[in-house]
């Protein structure tokens, strides 16, 4: 798998890592861990805070169990990991045991201007939204057919802080993020905002380079890479060794 730049992936049209299968790991091992009680008049799954690195942390900060996704808005994998395991993941983050972290690990300029428009509602809406662009992806492909090879070309021949505003509103993203509560000069703010771009690159190059990911989705258990997971049923039982 090949490690690129910002400037380099802006340019992308081809998959970073396959939509599948990783890596191994190691499953880390722990006694039951006790339930958390969260803020006042909150529940810890609509508690989401930004990470130093940038990324949206759900759930109780200081959570015994941390897991992590590295996910890509353009894998089928993903979007059925996001239809089967959101609830459940979710009721696990409530009871204060778990927080969850989705990193997004981008592959080609259609995740990029998803990635994109998906943070550009902040934290408090990021987890429902990326849900909702998961649930798309089937018409987003579709759109992205039809488009065709050289009307895609020429939208990737863009100045770089058009390009992905240009493919997003092609292949009707904007107007998605638009009734999703998401104004539309905002949206075309984010989606010219190529220091973001090659912010999300370079998470890409910072995982490849420390944990090897090799395909999506990917999962860390508290900092750990677990090996043969690829969807709910494989890593709800790594949860439960590890002690949730």
């Amino acid at each position: 798998m090949k490690a690129l730049s910002g400037v380099a992936l802006i340019a992308l049209s081809l998959t970073l890592a396959a939509c599948g299968k990783s890596e191994e790991g190691a499953t880390p091992k722990g006694e039951a861990i006790a339930a958390v009680a969260p803020p006042a008049g909150a529940t810890w799954s609509e508690t989401v805070a930004e990470t130093a690195d940038g990324y949206y942390l759900m759930g109780n900060p200081a959570a015994k169990l941390k897991l992590v996704e590295f996910g890509s808005y353009t894998c089928s994998h993903c979007k059925d990991f996001s239809a089967e395991a959101s609830e459940e993941i979710k009721k696990l983050v409530d009871t204060g045991k778990m927080s969850f972290e989705f990193r997004t690990y981008v592959r080609d300029p259609i995740d990029i201007s998803t990635a994109l428009l998906a943070r550009c509602g902040g934290k408090d809406i990021f987890y429902p939204l990326s849900e909702q662009f998961f649930a798309n992806q089937n018409a987003m492909f579709e759109k992205a057919q039809a488009l065709g090879d050289q009307p895609y070309q020429a939208l990737m021949s863009a100045p770089p802080a058009e390009r992905f505003g240009k493919l997003a509103g092609a292949l009707g993203l904007v107007d998605f993020a638009k009734q999703r509560g998401i104004a539309e000069d905002q949206a075309k703010q984010c989606l010219a905002d190529t220091a973001s771009a090659e912010k999300l690159a370079k998470g890409v190059e910072a995982a490849n380079s420390q944990y090897q990911i090799t395909g999506t989705p990917s999962f860390l258990i508290n900092g750990v890479l677990v090996d043969n997971v690829a969807n709910w049923a494989t890593l709800q039982p790594k949860l439960k060794e590890a002690g949730i």
